[in-house]
């Protein structure tokens, strides 16, 4: 049976599987996808509604103040503070394509969790965790697609015709241009983000499919991939979910280098401490202190952060740069956390990110601004310190 869409007023965005499945595609920022989502539930009388989310965000969503210190402190603990940057830039670009319609980012998912709830109908998420899916995408992305994706959705100014949400949902053409914008900002990024979503999506449709009459809320930007994906073989969506939630692994390679930076400068140090060049050491010392506390603190400068994480994140710079497990910009962030401690209104404020400047004037974002500067100081200074110390000493 091919999928029949449904027009909805002048917009074609419930697709209907089959008798027991049907798509409703929705944008994140829509005050007419609210009403919507609310409208097919309540005539459509689904068993089961199936909603483009994972756990984390849904919570995040219901309890945006729940971004409580001890979760910025294991972020900034496992080196997740550009994954959060990714996923802020992320949400930064929807608003600026999306446009002032006075809804919160995911109102219309809230409000299908909402009206599904209130009539008695079992709620089921099937997106992919988002750290999974992020950590996939920023796997993907080489240096200069990361500091693209950073230029295209931070710092690039917002266009003056902006497209209203209405045109958006009404014109699919103009939907998937959108998207693929995106693909060329972020080739790798985008095959993650819109590719192996679809995929993820329509697998986790395929699982629950024999479970009554289906509602399947998702973003529509989706939904001509998920209904292509659903074209597909059930048995062949379903067995690519492991796969697709598989985290990548991290190379190893990176370590390596970075461990041959404390074996390179030990042996320095023993090389000139054996021929007795006592002035030769010293000047190793100071060069490797002071272009890595200095790299180090004008990274934490640039994102505003406090004087004492300042100075905790120089002096600890010279030592974390011998260590490749732990890094100077925990320590900064670990102290900007505590000198400047965050609110539950500033975790409220900042998941909204309705302003790039709130990375500098929100305590959260400053947080997660302190520790990712601070650590990309800290590798520049490791890696110029080297090299000086290097071609001082041998060249």
């Amino acid at each position: 049976m091919d999928p029949e869409w449904r027009a909805d007023g002048e917009t074609k965005n419930v697709v209907d599987i089959d008798e027991n499945l049907r798509l409703v595609g929705t944008a994140h920022i829509s005050s007419a996808s609210v009403a919507l989502v609310r409208q097919q539930i309540e005539e459509w009388g689904p068993d089961l509604l199936a909603v483009e989310l994972c756990e984390s965000r849904r919570a995040s969503l219901l309890e945006p103040e729940s971004l409580e210190n001890e979760d910025l402190l294991e972020i900034i603990n496992e080196g997740r503070s550009h994954m959060i940057l990714l996923q802020s830039a992320l949400a930064a670009e929807q608003r600026r394509m999306g446009v002032a319609s006075g809804e919160k980012p995911g109102a219309e998912l809230l409000a299908a969790i909402e009206a599904a709830e209130e009539a008695g109908i079992p709620v089921e998420l099937i997106d992919r965790d988002v750290i999974v899916t992020l950590r996939r995408a920023w796997s993907k992305m080489g240096l200069r697609e990361k500091f693209r994706v950073m230029d295209a959705f931070l710092w690039q100014e917002e266009d003056e015709d902006e497209a209203s949400v209405e045109e958006l949902l009404e014109d699919s053409d103009m939907l998937s241009n959108l998207m693929e914008e995106a693909r060329e900002v972020a080739p790798g990024a985008g095959s993650v983000l819109i590719d192996e979503r679809d995929a993820f999506l329509a697998g986790r449709l395929q699982q629950i499919r024999g479970e009554g009459r289906v509602l399947a809320v998702v973003g529509a930007g989706h939904l001509s991939g998920v209904v292509q994906q659903l074209a597909e073989p059930a048995m062949e969506t379903t067995s690519r979910l492991a796969e697709l939630n598989e985290e990548p692994s991290k190379p190893i390679w990176p370590k390596l280098l970075v461990a041959t930076i404390p074996i390179l400068l030990l042996s320095v140090v023993a090389w000139l401490a054996y021929n007795g060049e006592l002035n030769d050491l010293r000047e190793t010392f100071e060069i490797w202190i002071a272009v890595n506390a200095g790299l180090t603190g004008l990274g934490v400068i640039i994102a505003r952060g406090h004087p004492l994480s300042v100075i905790v994140g120089a002096l600890a710079s010279p030592l974390t740069s011998l260590n490749p497990f732990v890094a100077a910009g925990w320590f900064a962030g670990y102290t900007q956390l505590k000198i400047d401690a965050p609110t539950g209104k500033d975790a409220r404020d900042f998941l909204a990110l309705d302003e790039f400047s709130l990375f500098w004037k929100n305590r959260v974002g400053k947080v997660l601004l302190v520790t990712a500067l601070g650590n990309l100081g800290s590798v520049a200074g490791t890696w110029i310190a080297a090299a000086g110390i290097a071609w001082i000493n041998f060249l």
